[in-house]
């Protein structure tokens, strides 16, 4: 099954919108992982200042059964770029690598990578595109092991 979600980036405030989110739809945050939480060992580690490092990585809140609102801060070389506009993915979940691939590969055509699909130090199977019209997508395959 593929499930798609709207997946909202931050420029340090993350933390905030989602506190204030989740007043408004209740429920409970799941899934909060901040930057410096990233293993010494994975290609994306860098040394972070204690700001940088306490940003959110990821953070969901499940708002129904199908529906999950997703985000995280920009970090790095990213964060300059971030404003309103640009500063939302749309999220596809998928049940196999090979959905996965035709997704990203299809979406991708004509656009930009920015993130190629690989498997990640959290478990997934993830990539992230811009396709030819400027939509920003993030694909994954959860529990890739």
């Amino acid at each position: 099954m593929t499930i798609v979600n709207i997946y909202l980036t931050f420029n340090g405030n993350c933390e905030d919108a989602f506190n204030f989110y989740k007043e408004v739809f209740g429920g409970e945050l799941k899934d909060l992982s901040r930057f410096n939480e990233i293993p010494k060992e994975d290609e994306n580690y860098q040394d972070l200042s204690e700001e940088e490092g306490n940003k959110l990585m990821h953070v969901s809140l499940p708002i129904s059964k199908e529906t999950v609102l997703m985000g995280s801060d920009a970090g790095g070389e990213w964060a300059p770029h971030i404003k309103p506009g640009n500063n939302f993915s749309i999220s596809i979940n998928t049940d196999s690598k090979e959905k996965a691939d035709v997704f990203f590969n299809k979406l991708s055509q004509g656009g930009v990578v920015t993130m190629p699909m690989d498997n990640t130090f959290w478990g997934s199977y993830f990539g992230m595109c811009t396709d030819q019209f400027g939509i920003n997508w993030m694909v994954s395959v959860e529990s890739i092991k």
